[in-house]
């Protein structure tokens, strides 16, 4: 992965004469960089490097640590935006009790209920796998239970020794 190029600033800048922009945006054209420092400083300001791959290369007149401050809180807000979806996952069997099903199966609401995606795993194990119609029945019975608070997102019929669903609350 490349390396991300620090911008210069002020003396950190070699070219000799550079294109000028004011604070205000205006052009003011070619200056050697003395001349666009000496302006910078009266202006009690910074001067950066926009655009360094420029004939000359392009430099603003801003205030830098204004500038690095309104930088930081841009990524803060896009981070903030961010919302990171999670999936919890019931493990069940194809044996499993009635009354331990209940049990799991109202966790999962409450994973629903806290916005969360539900993924409901039924495992099989050495010869439950002649016996897919058991784990088949036991999913019936999961989206009739929660059928009034999920939906079905992702269907997967059976990986392996594995079947499993996920739901989204509705």
């Amino acid at each position: 992965m490349a390396k991300k190029q620090k911008q210069r600033v002020n003396k950190e800048i070699k070219a000799d004469k550079v294109r000028l922009i004011s604070e205000k945006g205006e052009q003011l054209g070619i200056v050697s960089l003395e001349d666009a420092l000496n302006r910078t400083f009266d202006a009690g300001l910074d001067l950066i490097e926009i655009a360094p791959d420029g004939s000359p290369p392009v430099c603003k007149i801003v205030d830098y640590g204004k500038l690095k401050y309104e930088k930081k809180k841009k990524q803060q807000q896009s981070r903030k935006r961010q919302h990171v979806i999670k999936v919890k996952e019931i493990r069940l069997r194809p044996t499993i009790d009635e009354h331990d099903l209940m049990t799991k199966l109202n966790q999962g609401k409450k994973f629903l209920a806290d916005g969360a995606k539900l993924k409901i795993t039924l495992m099989f194990r050495g010869r439950e796998m002649s016996r897919i119609d058991l784990g088949r029945d036991v999913m019936e019975r999961v989206f009739q239970e929660l059928e009034d608070v999920a939906e079905i997102e992702k269907d997967i019929p059976l990986e392996g020794r594995r079947m499993s669903v996920i739901l989204n609350a509705k």
